[in-house]
C-alpha cells in the first residue's frame, strides 16, 4: 500500500447536539483527508468544533451526518467489539490531562493496553521498558504517577499511546497541563516518533508552538475548516506566534 495513502478520511460530516429545545451545530459539513505518517493540527478558538471534530476522527463520537473512515473502514458501521478493536490497535490517544493511573507503575500504565490486546506479560514488560527508554523515562519505570513531573507523566501517556504500534495518534490539548519548555519536550517528541515511526499524528489544540512542527494545519471556525495551510506556509517565527498566541487569549498568558 502506498506509504501515502490516506490513512483518515472525513466526508461531510455534519454533528448536531440537542441543549433543551436548542439544537447546536457542532459541525456543518466537514470534509479532510489526512496522509499516512503526517503531522496534522487542528487549531481553532473554544467552541470551534475541533474537539468535537477530533472525537469523529477517533471513534469516540459518532456524526450526525456524513462519514468517517479509517483506512477506509466506515467507523460508524462497527459494532461495539469491532470499535473497541479499532481503538486498542489502530489508534493510540494522549490526553491533556495524561489520564495515567495512579495507582499504577510507569511501566505498568505503558504495558495495560497491551495487556487488553491480549499480548503476553513477559512480552508487553519487554516492550514497556524500550517504550519508556524511548520517551526518555527508561530509569523511571517503576515510579507511579505522584513521584513524576506533569512532562515525565506525559511523556508515559505518549509511550502508553504507542504501545500496540497503532496506526494513528490523537493527542487532544498535549501540552495544556505543561509548562512552556516542557510543552516544547513534548511537541519536539511527537515529531521525532512520527519522523521516526510513521506513526500518524494528529493533534487537536490551542498551542501555537505546534505550527512548528505541523505538515499541515487546519484551522476550525463556527463548526467548518475555514482553512488548510501547508507546511512551507507556516514559516512563522517566535515573535509571530507569541503575538497570535495574546491575539487568541486576548493579551492574557496562561
Amino acid at each position: 500500500m502506498d506509504a501515502h495513502h490516506n490513512i483518515v478520511r472525513v466526508s461531510d460530516v455534519t454533528k448536531t447536539f440537542k441543549m433543551g429545545k436548542v439544537e447546536v451545530r457542532a459541525l456543518q459539513g466537514v470534509s479532510l483527508e489526512v496522509k499516512a505518517g503526517e503531522y496534522l493540527s487542528i487549531m481553532g478558538p473554544s467552541g470551534s468544533g475541533k474537539s468535537t471534530l477530533f472525537n469523529m476522527i477517533g471513534g469516540l463520537d459518532k456524526p450526525t451526518s456524513g462519514k468517517v473512515y479509517i483506512d477506509e473502514v466506515d467507523i460508524a458501521q462497527l459494532d461495539a467489539y469491532e470499535l473497541a478493536w479499532l481503538r486498542c490497535r489502530k489508534i493510540g490517544y494522549i490526553f491533556q490531562t495524561f489520564n495515567i493511573i495512579p495507582v499504577m507503575t510507569a511501566l505498568e500504565n505503558v504495558t495495560l493496553p497491551m495487556v487488553f490486546a491480549g499480548m503476553n506479560n513477559d512480552a508487553a514488560v519487554d516492550k514497556g521498558l524500550e517504550l519508556l527508554e524511548l520517551v526518555g523515562l527508561g530509569d523511571r519505570f517503576q515510579h507511579k504517577p505522584s513521584e513524576l513531573s506533569g512532562g515525565q507523566q506525559q511523556r508515559v501517556a505518549v509511550a502508553r499511546a504507542l504501545a500496540n504500534d497503532p496506526a494513528i495518534i490523537l493527542a487532544d490539548e498535549p501540552t495544556g497541563n505543561l509548562d512552556l519548555s516542557t510543552g516544547e519536550e513534548i511537541i519536539k517528541l511527537l515529531k521525532t516518533l512520527s519522523r521516526e515511526t510513521r506513526v500518524t499524528v494528529i493533534s487537536a489544540t490551542h498551542d501555537f508552538k505546534m505550527l512548528n512542527v505541523s505538515d499541515r494545519v487546519v484551522w476550525v471556525r463556527d463548526g467548518s475548516i475555514d482553512k488548510i495551510e501547508e507546511r512551507d506556509e507556516l514559516s512563522i517565527s517566535v515573535g509571530q506566534i507569541g503575538a497570535r498566541e495574546a491575539a487568541a487569549t486576548g493579551g492574557r498568558t496562561e
